[in-house]
């Protein structure tokens, strides 16, 4: 008996630790999130707003919802698109996904 008296003392007898080694998890894995998560999102976010403060007339682009057309004039938040031959549609600057390189589009 007088064995599980001193193994039951030395469990609860031992000290508080360094608080700084119980935080040194969680300080890992946001360090982490913001290398795997947060810092690339911004990236492409910041790459995204250059690419469409770019834009210009005759750009060929292809919009977030896969329609294909070439720029025909530029607003400060809207941009026409002539995806064919007396179709154009006018659409709003951010919903441009990528540009395109010359000659990609032909219209029919």
């Amino acid at each position: 008996m007088d064995w599980f008296i001193s193994s039951a003392h030395a469990q609860t007898g031992g000290g508080q630790g360094d608080p700084l080694l119980s935080f040194l998890p969680l300080i890992l894995i946001f360090v982490v999130f913001y290398f795997v998560l947060i810092r690339p999102q911004t990236k492409r976010a910041k790459e995204h707003r250059k690419m469409v403060a770019a834009l210009g007339t005759g750009d060929e682009v292809v919009t977030g919802g896969g329609i294909l057309g070439r720029i025909t004039a530029v607003d400060e938040q809207f941009v026409t698109l002539q995806v064919a031959d007396g179709v154009e549609l006018r659409v709003q600057r951010h919903t441009i996904g990528a540009v395109m390189p010359k000659g990609t589009f032909r219209a029919t």
